[in-house]
């Protein structure tokens, strides 16, 4: 809240001192004073919750951030300047709050970044949110069988790394001061701790994956079949042609070498080889063997003449 103070600034007039009072029950006291030496807050129940914004020269406005009703009551700002022949000049000004509390409305619980289903070890957090004066006091807790259980008094309700005893249902409460005291409660909410899991993926992105596997798969099987049979026709194309060179009595010494061609040898044919010997070497041979044979006989021939003697 914003209670209002502007004027506007002369140069005939410089200030010197800005102070709002508070004015309840006819006690006045003052909250908040500006001088030459800086801020002042008097009063520490309006610690960290009252200043006064520089925005524009002349505007001494001052915020009050939540609002109590201990802070209705009658608020005067009090300017002071200095004028030229040193003469103070003091003008004020009064603003009436009256701050009506507002019981708190029925607090709604929102989930964290994760939801309500979150894995094991995971850090998530519940947040109890509801309407009303403040301040707003706010309680977790969490429903098992022999009775709830309170978990926290935060509106925020944390969890550093979740383990499976978390899972379970929790509901939260919300409570402030207005005429009386006010209580309201939220509907629970089922909070799940699954198994822990790596960083999950969309389903669309996993089936992605397996249908691009599956095509890696077969591009790798069509490859090494086609590998395969580049292979056996090479060979049988070898074995046909060497087949078909050795039929021919052509010799290669590889695939793409050339071959040379042989003649078949006759197999009359031998590899015997003529010595020259002297005509008169048969000759005498064939003489000698010739006398040896007729001596022979001729002996043979007397022997049984012998033989016939009587």
């Amino acid at each position: 809240m914003t209670l209002p103070c502007v004027y506007r600034p002369s140069q005939d007039f410089v200030q010197q001192t800005v102070i709002w009072t508070l004015d309840r029950d006819q006690n006045p006291a003052t909250i908040f004073r500006r001088d030459s030496s800086g801020n002042h807050i008097l009063l520490s129940k309006y610690r960290g919750r009252v200043s006064m914004p520089n925005s524009m020269p002349g505007d001494v406005s001052l915020e009050i951030e939540t609002l109590e009703v201990t802070d209705s009551g009658q608020y005067t700002c009090k300017v002071i300047w200095r004028a030229q022949d040193k003469s103070l000049l003091t003008r004020e000004r009064t603003t009436t709050v009256n701050v009506v509390k507002v019981a708190v409305t029925k607090p709604i619980i929102r989930p964290g970044p994760l939801g309500f289903t979150v894995p094991k070890g995971a850090r998530a957090s519940l947040t109890c949110s509801a309407n009303g004066s403040p301040p707003i006091i706010y309680r977790w807790f969490k429903e098992e069988p022999g009775g709830n259980v309170h978990v926290s008094t935060h509106a925020v309700l944390m969890f550093d790394s979740l383990q499976t005893s978390d899972t379970g249902r929790y509901y939260c409460e919300a409570e402030n001061r207005a005429s009386s005291q006010v209580i309201r409660q939220s509907d629970s909410v089922q909070l799940t701790v699954r198994g822990y899991q790596g960083t999950s993926l969309p389903l669309y992105l996993i089936i992605l994956i397996v249908v691009l596997s599956v095509a890696v798969v077969f591009v790798v099987i069509a490859v090494i079949l086609c590998r395969r049979k580049t292979k056996k026709d090479n060979l049988n194309e070898v074995t046909e042609y060497h087949s078909k060179n050795v039929t021919r009595g052509e010799t290669c010494s590889g695939v793409n070498d050339k071959c040379t061609y042989e003649e078949a040898k006759s197999r009359g044919e031998n590899n015997y080889t003529s010595q020259p010997v002297k005509e008169n070497e048969y000759e005498t041979i064939g003489t000698v063997k010739n006398n040896d044979y007729a001596t022979l006989v001729k002996a043979t021939e007397s022997e049984y003449e012998l033989g016939d003697v009587p």
